[in-house]
């Protein structure tokens, strides 16, 4: 049976719109479904969030898929790159996914530099699957264009933009991560 892991953003909980309309159609295709809300939501770290997947998550496999939104994506990607070389997952959907921000307030800086300053070693992500799908918005306040071919080249995903979706915190239905997980 498919799992299929979903983190939440920053400041977000797993009750935003298209993560429960995502919870309902991926159960009635029969995959089992595991929604986290993330510690310190307001104030995420790196550590207490991959900790947190570490220890919800347990052993991956083939079978095994993770959709992340926003920070959420790159606490996937870190929970990745720390794994063992040798597990595999299905692959990974990420929703406006960012190594760079735009548009934040001095106060969600000092939150979001030790996200933006630790690099992520893709190679290492890569190690762990070679099916990743990138879904950005035309208009998001925090993630610039820029940020699409990065994803595009140094994970070799799939890029998919979608025409006026914001940061996705009201979208109700994102069909392209049905996709991705197939």
């Amino acid at each position: 049976m498919k799992r299929v892991y979903v983190i939440h953003g920053w400041g977000f909980d797993s009750s935003m719109p298209w993560i429960v309309t995502l919870e309902d159609d991926l159960r009635k295709k029969g995959y089992e479904v595991h929604s986290f809300d993330m510690p310190n939501t307001n104030e995420p770290t790196i550590e207490e969030w991959v900790k947190y997947i570490e220890e919800n998550v347990g052993e991956v496999d083939e079978h095994t898929y993770f959709v992340g939104h926003s920070i959420g994506s790159q606490t996937i990607m870190r929970f990745l790159e720390k794994s063992h070389k040798h597990s595999k997952v299905g692959g990974c959907v990420f929703v406006a996914p960012w190594l760079d921000l735009i548009g934040i307030e001095s106060e969600e800086l000092k939150i979001a530099h030790p996200w933006i300053h630790n690099k992520i070693d893709f190679e290492r992500v890569l190690d762990h699957t070679g099916n990743i799908t990138c879904i950005f918005s035309t208009n998001d306040p925090y993630v610039s264009p820029r940020e699409w071919k990065k994803f595009e080249e140094g994970l070799k995903s799939k890029v998919i933009i979608k025409k006026d979706f914001g940061h996705f915190e009201d979208t109700k239905r994102i069909p392209e991560i049905l996709e991705g997980i197939r």
